[in-house]
């Protein structure tokens, strides 16, 4: 379904549209201190975690946002997080990440499952599958 492709790092990005993005139980994500603090509390309180990368620019990303919300607060049991991938470019580029939306469910650290694209019932169908491991 929907996609974007990285943009080159010269483009500009506008760190006040996280707004639309981080609503409900969402967490922002921008250092790797932050995204290794909220693993060690994810494993420490026995949540599953779905960690969002995307773009402030991208269309897809964009769209699905607003669920991804609903859906932070639809499943307390879940940690959601939000990860910019032109505010942490390096860090993205090491999950290997080719096109935004991508999110990975991770559990105790470790990826369980991946989703590319602004895909609605495809992540919900993920969701509950890893709501039952």
């Amino acid at each position: 379904m929907g996609q974007c492709f990285p943009r080159s790092q010269s483009d500009e990005v506008d760190s006040d549209q996280h707004v639309e993005f981080v609503a409900g139980n969402v967490k922002l994500v921008t250092t790797e201190e932050t995204w290794n603090q909220k693993l060690s509390e994810a494993k420490k309180d026995g949540k599953i975690v779905l960690a969002n990368f995307s773009a402030t620019w991208c269309g897809p990303c964009r769209m699905i946002a607003p669920f991804y919300c609903e859906l932070s607060q639809k499943y307390p049991s879940l940690m959601f997080l939000l990860v910019d991938v032109d505010e942490l470019t390096e860090f993205s580029t090491s999950w290997d990440i080719k096109a935004t939306p991508t999110f990975f469910f991770l559990k105790n650290g470790q990826q369980v499952d991946k989703l590319v694209g602004a895909n609605k019932p495809e992540l919900q169908k993920k969701i509950d599958a890893v709501l039952a491991l």
